[in-house]
């Protein structure tokens, strides 16, 4: 199957003309996503859906492969093409559809509230592709609520494959998962967290050790261990650096 860009573009449907002035309303974004990518290391970019495109691009290196931030301007959804194995087009093409269907189903003021977060590959100039966490979050939408512009953030990814899709509403603790298989969204209970479970967690991300954590808890090793089986089985992952990335995307801290 053959993708090209405006097939990423199908599910969106602008009834109102954009023009110039019409744009003087997203300088604020760009201004807020040039200010965002200094505070982190992530790769952060603006998707403009109404004219198919990238409205703005951070010199971030993880998103670039190995071009220049003027370059991916430039290329817009072509550096998807591009730069994305053919195997991981096609879920970015099912994740793009099946985003915009749930999207499609809320109020206006719910899809300003809810962003969608997967995993895919990136080639790069030397080496193996990398597997990269992408984050996507509406900033505008048009007078007929269609998406006009997004706010990405890309960072390496904590898992071993592509995929692992999820939804979120940034008021709510539960959130929906995309079964792959079934092409279904199915709603997830909210995750609990003890406390002890939390502060693991966010000693974790700091980088302590188990040894550090058990003394900053004033506990043995053997029930930071404990506390940690709980937080794996939880979660459903089988690592601290999975469990952390899952907490923090989640907001379960």
């Amino acid at each position: 199957m053959n993708i090209n860009i405006d097939d990423f573009f199908e599910p969106v449907h602008f009834k109102d003309t954009l023009n110039e002035l019409d744009y003087n309303i997203t300088k604020p974004l760009v201004d807020f996503a040039r200010s965002l990518s200094q505070l982190t290391y992530q790769s952060v970019y603006l998707i403009d859906y109404y004219k198919k495109g990238f409205l703005f691009v951070s010199d971030n290196p993880i998103f670039l492969c190995g071009r220049t931030a003027d370059e991916v301007l430039k290329n817009g959804y072509q550096h998807y093409l591009d730069n994305v194995p053919e195997e991981d087009l096609l879920l970015l093409k099912k994740i793009n559809d099946s985003g915009f269907d749930f999207l499609k189903n809320l109020s206006e003021e719910d899809r300003m509230q809810h962003s969608i977060s997967y995993d895919f590959h990136l080639k790069q100039p030397i080496g193996k592709p990398i597997l990269i966490n992408h984050k996507l979050k509406p900033l505008l939408l048009d007078n007929s609520s269609n998406l006009w512009i997004a706010l990405c953030l890309v960072s390496i990814s904590s898992h071993a494959k592509a995929g692992n899709i999820r939804i979120k509403n940034e008021f709510d603790k539960s959130y929906f998962e995309y079964d792959l298989i079934n092409n279904i969204w199915s709603e997830k209970p909210a995750i609990l967290l003890k406390k002890r479970e939390k502060d693991i967690l966010r000693y974790s991300a700091q980088g302590l050790t188990m040894e550090q954590i058990a003394e900053m808890l004033f506990v043995s090793i053997d029930t930071i261990k404990f506390y940690k089986k709980q937080i794996f089985s939880k979660l459903k992952v089988k690592s601290i650096t999975e469990a952390t990335a899952i907490a923090i995307e989640l907001s379960l801290f």
